[in-house]
């Protein structure tokens, strides 16, 4: 199959751009010594990268777009097959190029600790086409120069959410926050927010963001969210949903891009979006794999009927 970046989008509620990997999810499984073999409990293949987020917001009800390449090996025929059966995903802007190889993501996931074997080969940079139509938010990388289609788009009025990956350096560079001026809202991991922002606490991190983004969200995993809005000084801090967790694989991704489902797509406060991209998040990691493992609205409803977690959960019935 070749480019089809030329199909209209007509726009979309939400606009992902970014490398798709074929995730192989082994569970129950440390990485073995040389020599040995081990056997795993359970498997997933899953669309991983920027599908996370794609599938995660398409599930939450919103339209999402992808921008992406796969290569026509089968691994990039199968996951075009998984993505193109998911509702309100538009795959139309997902070139396959011809012997390309599909980005290929092993993970060994065991209770406590998490392995990675990743093969990619580099692409150029992505294009944005021509007349992309009306999108309400767009998810871009602050960890380096932001593409040019994003002021363009922002100017526009879309809205632009910023994220930020682990620095293997360990440099942590202050251009990171010197690029969030491009940005209106930043979702970084504790982690990588204290390391940015030289803090040792996720609050701390988070307001001092807040002096460089309109709306700073901190992710904490277990711990919850805390979010600062710098515009109104408002500050929103709330715990997890507790849930077994059988593979935290692609749970950021769930989180930041419900979150932007619910900021575009539903008439709810700032709490409320963080409390349904929490509920998401939280479930996600109940399965294996990322994208496979994103829950629906029924997902959510059902969960909350049997587990009745803490809060008032109505909205989800809106």
């Amino acid at each position: 199959m070749t480019s089809r970046l030329d199909a209209p989008a007509a726009g979309a509620d939400l606009l992902f751009a970014g490398d798709i990997y074929c995730d192989l999810v082994f569970a129950g499984v440390e990485a073995p010594e040389v020599g040995a073999e081990v056997f795993a409990s359970g498997f997933a293949l899953s669309p991983g990268g920027v599908a996370n987020r794609a599938v995660a917001a398409a599930r939450a009800g919103a339209s999402a777009l992808v921008l992406s390449w796969l290569g026509d090996d089968p691994l990039g025929r199968e996951l075009r097959v998984l993505l193109e059966a998911e509702p309100r995903l538009n795959t139309s802007w997902v070139e396959q190029r011809p012997g390309w190889q599909t980005p290929v993501s092993v993970s060994l996931t065991s209770a406590h600790n998490r392995s990675f074997i990743t093969y990619a080969r580099d692409l150029a940079p992505l294009e944005l086409p021509t007349d992309p139509g009306p999108i309400g938010a767009v998810h871009v990388s602050v960890a380096e120069e932001l593409p040019r289609w994003v002021a363009e788009l922002r100017e526009a009025g879309t809205i632009v959410v910023g994220g930020v990956g682990w620095d293997s350096t360990g440099v942590w560079c202050s251009s990171v926050l010197d690029r969030l001026s491009q940005v209106d809202v930043f979702v970084p991991n504790d982690a990588e927010a204290m390391r940015y922002t030289r803090t040792s606490s996720a609050r701390d991190a988070a307001e001092r963001l807040a002096e460089y983004v309109p709306l700073a969200v901190v992710t904490r995993g277990s711990g919850g969210v805390v979010a600062v809005d710098s515009s109104t000084e408002l500050v929103v801090d709330l715990p997890a949903v507790p849930v077994e967790v059988i593979d935290p694989t692609g749970a950021g991704d769930v989180f930041v891009a419900t979150f932007m489902a619910a900021r575009v797509h539903e008439n709810w406060d700032l709490a409320t979006q963080l409390r349904f991209a929490g509920l998401n998040a939280s479930l996600s990691v109940t399965g294996l794999g990322g994208a496979v493992s994103a829950p629906s609205r029924v997902d959510l409803l059902t969960f909350v009927a049997d587990r009745r977690p803490d809060g008032d959960w109505s909205f989800l019935r809106g």
